[in-house]
């Protein structure tokens, strides 16, 4: 396998893009030029994402919109802080348990749909961190959806691929042409859209949660027999959380904490952290070997204890500790691969139970990410999320807004710690990062791609601290994904034991990670999950370098 043109360490067939003055790391490239124009304007790295979170509802409608929800991160640099916007959404409260067991959860349709909060958390970062005004930010993403774009190759399979969009009128109308998938190269319009995105621009939650949308979203519901009801809107309000962070040899990596998997991330990091992974070398089979076990781990913790804060206490001090990763790490065998993991016990200050313990708690309320830094040393983070590819497949009548499936994450089994309740957030896979050296943002990125993500984002900043590797060498890196059953995040939790690889990783490599134990399935040069976005941040020069992923749409802009 060669470097690629531009590859000095890894393979590169990109050049890293630079900039001094400002970088955006988008899912499609109309998306990172309505963000880098807002950049242009004046506008704070919070307008410029913004513009990127509402450019990619039109241009990247299969990966997240207004209908769904996400988390946000923000370096202040005024402030030298981190702040998280934690805008997922709850179940509706007539979402009983009792309402799927007959038939399960399903993948589409009403009876998949969450509370959005998207909204609630784009209006709540602009009110804090944004400088230009949200008709202004919005702009670009409201004439993309009246005017209509292009549709790409790869939208285009997507929407070939929807079988909802042939059994929703509402759906049908905006996706095919009488029934036929748009294709790529036809102009999709979504004149809806752009009239609800202006709403929001111009009348805020207002709109959005008790208004007009509001009630056109509860019509819905109620004509699909779903269970969300105007009140479930009415009452949500995205809120403002601390990040949770681990030190990694020298740097301070930082996560969305609880119910984001962040804490995933932190933890293989601790796991791995006592290794030579310098000396094991990029992507050798030792390397993948150690940083799939500590993945095991780290997911079966995971597994016991970790859903929504306000009705179980997650342990969440014990998890991230360094004692407990040097506990955890004795199971690491170097030379086999492990069949089974079973969680372990991160209580601590004398918590001797390894069972979560229920709170008191009274009644409350696929994916894409980009990454975004201004002149003045801001950094935004943000993943946002319909949950799986055109979420529901159902578009509100007369709103042109998708609406999620995020129901699909839930658990029935009224023993799991993720069991669903009514309004109740369920745990959820997004987990944007910043990464701090001396309390400035040296790396900011993130992937989509469910429970592939923190095993993505493990190898992509292990290449770059760890391997020397720059940001486009470490985001077109071959990847693997591990997969652990019951442990998988979506509807049944269920699957087939396997370490897939791309097909890039030599035949040594595979052969070997064979012999240790691993169940390899090669996959696709390029058909991992997810669309990685990196900037690095060179804090004494003001030097910045971006990187996507070709395995999407990925488009990185410098100024």
């Amino acid at each position: 396998m060669g470097l690629g043109p531009h590859g000095r360490r890894g393979e590169a067939h990109r050049p890293a893009v630079t900039g001094r003055r400002g970088m955006v790391c988008a899912g499609h490239p109309l998306a990172a030029e309505a963000g880098i124009a807002i950049l242009r304007d004046g506008g704070t790295a919070v307008d410029a994402a913004l513009a990127v979170a509402a450019a990619l509802n039109v241009v990247e409608p299969n990966m997240s919109g207004v209908g769904g929800d996400g988390f946000i991160m923000v370096y202040d640099a005024a402030a030298r802080r981190i702040q998280v916007i934690n805008a997922t959404g709850p179940a509706p409260r007539r979402a009983r348990r009792e309402e799927y067991l007959a038939t399960g959860i399903p993948m589409k349709g009403m009876r998949s749909v969450s509370v959005p909060g998207l909204v609630s958390g784009w209006l709540q970062v602009h009110a804090r961190f944004g400088r230009r005004p949200l008709t202004q930010v919005f702009e670009p993403a409201i004439d993309l959806a009246s005017e209509g774009f292009p549709i790409t190759p790869k939208l285009a399979t997507a929407i070939s691929d929807e079988a909802a969009f042939r059994e929703f009128p509402s759906s049908r109308a905006i996706f095919t042409r009488d029934g036929e998938p748009l294709a790529a190269g036809d102009v999709l319009v979504q004149k809806d859209l752009a009239d609800s995105l202006l709403a929001v621009a111009e009348e805020g939650a207002e709109v959005f949660y008790r208004g007009r949308i509001a009630r056109a979203i509860a019509r819905c519901s109620e004509q699909y027999d779903g269970l969300l009801g105007e009140d479930d809107l009415a009452g949500f309000h995205a809120r403002w959380q601390e990040p949770i962070q681990v030190d990694y040899r020298g740097y301070t990596v930082c996560e969305a904490p609880p119910n984001s998997s962040g804490h995933v991330l932190l933890q293989m990091l601790n796991l791995v952290e006592p290794f030579d992974l310098a000396g094991l070398g990029v992507n050798s089979a030792e390397s993948v070997h150690l940083m799939v076990e500590a993945k095991k781990l780290a997911f079966a913790d995971r597994e016991a204890y970790l859903a929504d804060p306000d009705f179980v206490e997650v342990p969440i001090d014990g998890l991230l500790s360094k004692e407990y990763a040097r506990e955890r790490g004795r199971a690491i065998d170097l030379g086999r691969a492990a069949r089974s993991v079973s969680a372990g016990n991160p209580w601590r200050d004398g918590w001797p139970s390894r069972a979560p313990r229920l709170a008191t708690s009274p009644d409350r309320e696929d994916t894409t990410c980009f990454v975004v830094m201004d002149r003045w040393g801001n950094a935004v983070c943000q993943l946002q999320s319909l949950q799986s590819g055109f979420g529901s497949g159902l578009v509100a009548p007369g709103t042109g807004i998708l609406l999620n499936n995020r129901m699909t994450y839930w658990h029935l089994d009224p023993d799991h710690v993720d069991c669903l309740a009514p309004g109740k957030r369920v745990r959820h896979t997004m987990n944007p990062v910043i990464v701090l050296r001396d309390g400035r943002p040296v790396f900011v990125f993130g992937t989509p791609g469910a429970d592939t993500q923190v095993q993505s984002n493990l190898q992509v900043l292990t290449h770059v601290l760890d391997g020397g590797y720059d940001v486009v060498e470490a985001v077109e890196a071959p990847r693997w994904r591990h997969l652990q059953n019951g442990t998988e995040s979506t509807v049944p939790h269920e699957c087939i034991d396997a370490l897939r690889l791309e097909e890039r990783f030599p035949q040594t490599v595979r052969d070997r990670l064979a012999a240790l134990g691993h169940p390899v399935e090669v996959i696709g040069p390029w058909a991992a999950t997810g669309s990685m976005m990196m900037i690095r941040a060179n804090p004494e020069t003001g030097a910045l370098f971006g990187g996507s992923d070709p395995r999407r749409d990925g488009y990185a802009i410098g100024w």
